[in-house]
């Protein structure tokens, strides 16, 4: 068990990174899946044009908008990226998990598929959702990636709903309405999390 980190999950266009922002700015350390995720994609380039083809690695680097085109369509083709994936970005998180426990101060872990994969469950007690209702995702998804309604459904069907996360989150954040709201729920969050400590 992971003593002092908070898992902060969402689901895609729901927030999660404006909010990283903000609790960074107010002195939280974050551990940031997203970015080890990228890094261990690209150190994986080699297998990724052996499992899904050459197409999909220029330079060296994985094309990562093409990959995602694919995975999100492809139940099976998603489930053979992430066997190869998770378990390289578990491991990296753990090792800066340990270096931040040392602190003996709450850290965030940014991990956007915290309930889809059971895998941290055991490792950390304490998680923050950050919240939207479905209509504002769905609007903010389709204007973010500029993608049809259609595109965007099917990628937010590939995750657990917001709604059940919200009902299985320690602290919820609200992010439906602006970004003044949106600092005062997260100043609302630094003082519980610092009480519960």
């Amino acid at each position: 068990m992971l003593d002092y980190a908070i898992a902060l999950t969402g689901s895609i266009a729901t927030g999660k990174s404006t909010v990283c922002s903000i609790l960074r700015l107010l002195g939280f350390r974050i551990i940031d899946a997203d970015k080890i995720a990228h890094s261990i994609l690209d150190s994986q380039a080699k297998k990724i044009e052996e499992l899904f083809g050459k197409e999909f690695v220029k330079e060296k680097k994985v094309d990562r908008k093409a990959l995602g085109k694919i995975v999100f369509a492809d139940k099976n083709k998603r489930e053979l990226l992430e066997n190869l994936l998770h378990p390289l970005i578990k491991e990296e998180i753990l090792l800066q998990a340990k270096k931040q426990e040392e602190f003996k101060k709450p850290y965030l872990i940014d991990i956007p598929l915290f309930f889809e994969k059971e895998s941290y469950k055991n490792l950390i007690e304490k998680v923050i959702v950050v919240y939207t209702p479905r209509e504002i995702q769905l609007d903010r998804l389709i204007k973010r990636d500029k993608i049809t309604q259609e595109e965007a459904l099917t990628k937010i069907n590939t995750q657990i709903d917001i709604e059940r996360k919200k009902d299985l989150a320690t602290w919820v954040i609200d992010n439906s309405k602006g970004l003044r709201e949106l600092q005062n729920e997260c100043l609302k969050l630094k003082e519980e999390i610092l009480k519960s400590f």
